[in-house]
């Protein structure tokens, strides 16, 4: 587990590019493992449509699918569409605070431009929502779906504002919940959400070697 996450966290984080080999002696070396971790390892990445894996033990980060992305995009606009409005019809102070606060580290994340941990308290936010609405289980389905969009985002953050517009989106979410205003809240996802697809050309532009070509 810990050395699928940890270069799954390189690859949507872009520490590891499109292209960047992994070579399989190299990461049993640098992890201290078997052989067998390690290709289970790769294999979970390439379910989750992040790397290719050649014959001979070649296995090669993949560029950004853009149809897998947009698929994660509509399964995640689609769970937390209802799963806000769930939450507004009963707001809770608590989540309200405890969203609030993550919003504020994000703030300070921002200022001090660490955009890895920004990402991170990202994650973090729409998490506790999962939790709070008791859908854990689809939290853990989420994530494994959404590695292109990840990396999509990550390209997008630096761009037009985008991190402090993600700052403002989160804050009126929280607001909309703890308001009980369950109608404010799905407005407040359906334009959060929808940012990064939006821009989709002008990174298609901008990074054209991250991305597969489209078939």
């Amino acid at each position: 587990m810990q050395v699928f996450e940890h270069l799954r966290e390189l690859i949507v984080t872009l520490a590891l590019e499109p292209g960047a080999v992994l070579p399989r002696n190299e990461l049993t070396r640098y992890f201290n493992l078997s052989a067998t971790p390690i290709r289970d390892a790769l294999t979970r990445l390439g379910d989750e449509g992040l790397v290719d894996i050649f014959p001979q033990h070649i296995t090669r980060v993949r560029s950004v699918d853009l149809a897998s992305a947009r698929q994660a995009h509509f399964l995640r606009l689609s769970v937390e569409l209802e799963m806000v409005r769930m939450l507004a019809e009963k707001p809770d102070p608590a989540l309200e605070r405890t969203l609030v606060q993550l919003v504020e580290q994000q703030r300070a994340c921002l200022e001090t431009g660490d955009l890895k941990n920004f990402t991170r308290v990202d994650l973090a936010f729409h998490q506790r929502l999962y939790e709070a609405a008791q859908l854990e289980q689809l939290w853990t389905v989420m994530r494994s779906s959404s590695g292109n969009l990840d990396r999509l985002r990550r390209l997008h953050l630096p761009l037009n504002g985008k991190a402090q517009s993600i700052l403002e989106e989160h804050s009126a979410i929280a607001r909309a919940i703890g308001a009980g205003d369950p109608d404010a809240a799905q407005r407040c996802v359906r334009q959060h959400l929808s940012g990064t697809l939006s821009e989709i050309e002008q990174l298609k532009l901008q990074y054209p070697s991250f991305m597969l070509p489209n078939p």
